[in-house]
């Protein structure tokens, strides 16, 4: 939730507060502190207005990034269906876990997969897509916690390896407003990272390839994405 409607949220319900200080909540550096603050902001959200107010601002802000298709998780309780987004802050094994014993097809986060060459070949192998959040991971420590650095930063990220591995790729923002991110951010973050236009160009192509919808419409999204792309001189 951006800081303006936190604002209006907590106004809604009786409390004053400025955009300011919604910012200094959301200035993270580690996971406790994240999770500290989206407890804190998430407590705004008590009635259908709120919630009805939250979907419509994001809905301006992806029509704004020119978003066509998103598949938006609520973190309402546990939902173990399909995708299994594992603890950011984990390790490989909580990547194998969700593989092997929850039987995901794709999951949330996982850069820990980096530190098993196994897991990485068992991704490939079984095209299981990572949701990775570039700057997500540098906010909550995730990164610096998985490279041992606590100066890691974007250039450090192990995305080009785990994507050159094989394994299918997509970005995301993970809490976007919380992180002072968005999507045309993430993909500019991509840029610090190695990857050459045509990479940065199937990660972009390849999640609609590994999205929960039929075969037909990933195809017919996939071929306008082409039919976009193709007079910018990026095919």
């Amino acid at each position: 939730m951006e800081p303006a409607t936190v604002v209006t949220l907590a106004k809604n319900h009786g409390d004053a507060l400025d955009e300011s200080a919604v910012a200094a909540r959301y200035a993270t550096r580690d996971f406790s502190a994240f999770i500290e603050a989206y407890k804190w902001v998430t407590s705004y959200l008590r009635a259908p207005a709120d919630y009805a107010l939250v979907a419509s601002r994001m809905a301006e802000q992806m029509l704004a990034q020119s978003v066509v298709y998103a598949e938006v998780t609520l973190s309402a309780g546990v939902m173990l269906l399909r995708k299994q987004d594992v603890e950011e802050i984990g390790g490989p094994d909580s990547v194998r876990d969700a593989v092997e014993i929850l039987r995901a097809e794709r999951i949330g986060h996982g850069i820990a997969a980096a530190a098993d060459p196994e897991l990485m070949a068992l991704l490939a192998e079984r095209s299981i897509g990572l949701e990775i959040c570039p700057t997500s991971n540098l906010r909550t420590g995730a990164l610096a916690r998985l490279l041992g650095r606590a100066d890691a930063g974007l250039p450090d990220h192990p995305l080009p390896q785990l994507f050159r591995a094989g394994i299918p790729i997509s970005l995301s923002t993970d809490d976007p407003a919380m992180f002072d991110t968005s999507l045309v951010r993430e993909f500019g973050a991509l840029e610090q990272m190695t990857l050459r236009k045509q990479e940065i160009l199937s990660i972009a192509e390849g999640a609609f390839a590994g999205a929960f919808l039929p075969p037909t419409e990933k195809a017919a999204f996939r071929q306008a994405f082409r039919v976009k792309a193709a007079p910018l001189g990026l095919l």
